[in-house]
């Protein structure tokens, strides 16, 4: 059972990427949770919070495309070096602030739009360089073990960022950030790509054309990419409120937000496994959609529950399924999608998937001081359970992915 759900350790290259992926999403991690608690008690507005997380995410929405482009036309590693260095400069701007005393709100929010615009490039080209560490029967595993290194950080990174945040202050937590991507760029200049994209002489605006052309016309991409925008606008957010949770619902401190977001965080561990563990199965399509009702409902559940112990349950199982929703969406898109236009496809899927998570959070953010956080997530769960009713009986076509992986693998271009 345990070589099967970590067989993708068994390549090297693979466990270099992860290994220093690792330790920097533990990195950012930290950060997140002290730039929330920073955000939130600078400002004391959920508004603000949301913006952040919006600000963030922008970029990534806005250059996306621009960036696929570029890793489909020179070595993929040389874009994620480049994600790095961005992001290290601004986690290490924002402790010098902080640890100055001169921070405010607007310094957080542009090096949130920065870090985000690094991200714009190093997402496309980490998504189109992972299949290439893999052979393609074990790309499925690869994608969920991945899944599995980012949500252990999500669990790992908040306890050292509460630690940090509640003994050395916030500033400790923005310069560990800034450390922890030394592994990651280690790791990434001793990666042997197995496929490095020939050089192409027409121009980026042909080549974004190109992949543009490609998801319309691949057979599913479409309601995959619909897919991939709705349930992270919809999903994400039960996340990025948990600051206004711990302080307004529960009425405790940094303690109760930390144990709220490793609870989440420890949840999607447990759903990257089980996805990791039934990659081989068929029917992932149907399987997906019937994971974000799940998901529709444990988040109604948490946004209107009052006691602390039952909502850290129902934050667990959203926890599970929101990353295996992720992980199986993931792994249809990679599918379906050549070599050739990998990274164009996958900026085209990030557009939309890390589109829809600033849209979340600005929508839930405005929502929030007229309706109050509970409503507004409780809306968002009635919304993904309509969602994932509606392809699963109105428009069929994610359903029917993966029923039969002849139908969909790359050989049968």
């Amino acid at each position: 059972m345990l070589t099967r759900v970590f067989r993708a350790f068994n390549y090297r290259d693979f466990r270099l990427m992860w290994l220093g992926a690792c330790t920097s999403s533990i990195g950012t991690w930290m950060q997140k949770l002290a730039q929330a608690w920073l955000v939130f008690e600078l400002s004391k507005s959920p508004f603000l919070l949301g913006l952040d997380a919006f600000l963030a995410e922008l970029p990534i929405f806005l250059f996306s495309l621009v960036g696929g482009a570029i890793a489909d036309r020179r070595d993929r590693r040389h874009l994620l070096l480049f994600s790095q260095y961005v992001q290290m400069v601004c986690a290490i701007a924002l402790a010098v602030l902080v640890a100055l005393g001169e921070v405010q709100v607007w310094h957080i929010l542009a090096l949130s739009f920065i870090s985000g615009f690094g991200q714009a490039f190093g997402a496309p080209a980490y998504q189109a360089l992972l299949p290439s560490l893999v052979p393609m029967e074990d790309l499925s595993n690869a994608i969920a073990l991945n899944s599995i290194q980012f949500n252990l950080a999500r669990v790992v990174g908040p306890v050292l960022g509460g630690l940090a945040l509640t003994h050395l202050g916030a500033a400790w937590c923005f310069g560990l950030n800034g450390f922890s991507f030394i592994p990651v760029i280690i790791t990434i200049m001793m990666v042997r790509a197995r496929y490095v994209p020939a050089k192409s002489s027409s121009t980026l605006i042909a080549s974004m054309r190109q992949g543009l052309s490609f998801v319309r016309a691949r057979e599913g991409m479409r309601p995959l990419v619909i897919l991939a925008f709705l349930m992270t606008m919809l999903g994400v957010p039960i996340s990025v409120f948990l600051p206004v949770f711990a302080s307004e619902v529960f009425h405790q401190g940094p303690n109760a937000y930390t144990v709220l977001l490793s609870t989440f965080g420890a949840g999607s561990i447990v759903g990257a496994l089980g996805v990791a563990a039934l990659t081989r199965q068929v029917n992932q399509g149907r399987t997906t959609l019937y994971l974000l009702i799940v998901l529709g409902v444990v988040t109604g559940a948490f946004a209107l529950s009052t006691v602390m112990a039952l909502s850290l349950v129902f934050l667990f199982i959203a926890g599970a399924c929101l990353v295996a929703v992720f992980s199986l969406v993931a792994t249809l898109v990679q599918e379906i999608t050549s070599d050739a236009m990998r990274g164009r496809v996958m900026s085209v899927y990030n557009v939309a998937f890390r589109g829809g998570m600033p849209a979340g959070s600005l929508v839930t953010g405005a929502l929030v001081p007229h309706t109050g956080a509970p409503a507004a997530l409780a809306a968002n769960g009635f919304l993904l359970c309509c969602l994932g009713f509606f392809y699963l009986f109105a428009h069929r076509g994610v359903a029917r992915l993966g029923a039969a992986k002849t139908a969909v693998r790359i050989g049968g271009e």
